[in-house]
């Protein structure tokens, strides 16, 4: 339909009558300043300044990393409005409202204040507002077409059922790796969260079946090992030689390692090494490799580690305890939330297995891969990065045989996972053999923790790690 004129009046009217027809105002579009006094767009909405709630852990102040909507992008309830980052974790904030975003208040990586306006959303009028809510006095809209638009930089992928049973039970949808098509989350994803924070027993999915053993005729060829030594290749990146100090402030994970290191500091380390012969568990590793693999899992040696570490904790629970800041109290964690440090482009962040002494090398595999996936893309939940109550680091992965970790309080040991090397060694008729040898290097509180203990503590885990048969006495 063409529309060659609109006359300022009254009543509209069309120049030629052959032209007349029925239209929505709201879809207009004026490139001239003319105005219609009875066809005028104005909004009947109300503006909400959705603010930035409490993320909980004491957090007053957060990162704004990545925008997921823009100004006149319409959201409805549970829709992903950005991601920010705290000194614990990031965090996806998403939407209470159906409506259309009318105002940003920060750009990307400005800090954002708990309880200050994040930002204004219109809604219908007529569905109310709840009081905890401010609302703005709704300006007269200009004559511009606000069209829906799709929102952009979704990370998580889940139906609306899926989104509201994640609501249902407060799981955050970007803590849950998705099994879905395009990574997206599906209901027995969620249901299998759920399963492992609870410790409920659910049907096993048709993909978590549990294929049998390989005959040998069957067996999955090993991957051809590259035996030259691997050579560091430096990361290229521009240089640019500015010749002035450049002063950035400390924040996002870093900033939490300032306050844990700071309060670190008060701990009297006590540090004691040893060497580890993984021959015995190299050799196993690569028989029950390819069947993690079929059923979908990366298995490495730190599942190993960590339950045996767990199966230590059980005979010597002190180590999985914390001491109260007046040294008065120390309380045995029950718990064994064992966590791992992982390098990342955010930083050292190190989240935590939760319930260990309950959980197979297998199902710590499929938790670890799932914090690893988190981990890379930035998305670990606070729930992932707290509760731990014992620590190990596999520096090793990098570099280096020795260490000597820091206590991450309130817990009161950690420990230093060295590079695995072979070296020749020799066996009980003294004869030299080729042994896949690792070091550990432990540092404990010893206020609470004495060095025979943690000798014991540690020969108990080697031994468990030297003849990794000898856990099946031992697993749960």
């Amino acid at each position: 339909v063409c529309i060659h004129r609109v006359r300022s009046c009254s009543n509209i009217r069309f120049i030629k009558s052959k032209y007349v027809c029925v239209f929505d105002k709201s879809a207009l579009k004026f490139s001239h300043q003319q105005r219609l006094f009875r066809t005028s767009a104005v909004s009947c909405g109300q503006i909400v300044q959705f603010k930035l709630s409490d993320i909980g852990e004491g957090i007053t102040e957060v990162t704004v990393k990545e925008w997921y909507i823009k100004e006149g992008d319409s959201v409805s309830q549970f829709d992903s409005i950005c991601e920010v980052q705290s000194d614990k974790a990031s965090v996806t904030i998403t939407s209470r409202y159906d409506g259309v975003i009318r105002k940003l208040h920060y750009s990307i990586d400005e800090i954002a204040l708990v309880g200050k306006p994040l930002v204004d959303i219109e809604i219908d009028a007529s569905k109310g507002v709840s009081p905890e809510e401010d609302v703005v006095e709704t300006p007269p809209m200009s004559h511009e077409e606000h069209t829906h638009q799709e929102i952009k930089g979704h990370k998580t992928l889940a139906t609306p059922a899926v989104r509201r049973l994640a609501m249902e039970n407060n799981i955050k949808l970007s803590e849950i790796v998705g099994t879905g098509k395009d990574n997206r989350v599906l209901k027995e994803d969620i249901l299998n969260y759920l399963a492992k924070q609870t410790g409920a027993i659910l049907p096993p999915s048709p993909k978590a079946e549990i294929v049998p053993p390989l005959r040998k005729t069957e067996a999955v060829p090993a991957a051809p090992k590259d035996k030259a030594r691997k050579i560091p290749v430096p990361v290229s990146r521009p240089i640019v030689f500015s010749g002035k100090d450049k002063t950035e402030p400390v924040t996002g994970f870093q900033k939490a390692m300032v306050k844990t290191m700071s309060a670190a500091l008060k701990i009297p380390h006590f540090g004691y090494c040893d060497e580890i012969d993984l021959t015995q568990l190299v050799q196993l590793r690569e028989e029950l490799k390819p069947l993690a693999e079929i059923r979908g899992v990366k298995l490495s040696f730190m599942p190993f580690f960590i339950k045996a570490a767990s199966l230590g904790l059980l005979q010597y629970p002190i180590l999985n305890a914390s001491l109260d800041e007046s040294c008065q109290n120390v309380t045995y964690k029950a718990s064994h939330n064992i966590g791992v440090a992982m390098d990342t482009e955010q930083g050292l962040i190190v989240p935590n297995v939760k319930n260990v002494q309950v959980c197979s090398v297998f199902d710590i595999a499929v938790e670890l891969n799932r914090l690893q996936s988190l981990g890379s893309a930035g998305q670990l939940g606070t729930s992932d990065l707290t509760g731990g109550t014992f620590t190990l680091s596999n520096i090793g992965t990098i570099g280096g045989t020795y260490a000597k970790p820091v206590i991450l309080p309130p817990e009161v040991a950690i420990g230093a996972l060295g590079k695995i090397q072979v070296l020749p060694r020799y066996n009980g008729k003294g004869e030299v053999f080729k042994a896949q040898i690792m070091n550990v290097s432990w540092s404990a509180d010893h206020r609470v923790i004495d060095g025979a203990t943690m000798a014991r503590f540690s020969n108990l885990w080697k031994s468990y790690l030297e003849n990794p048969a000898s856990m099946l006495l031992d697993l749960k």
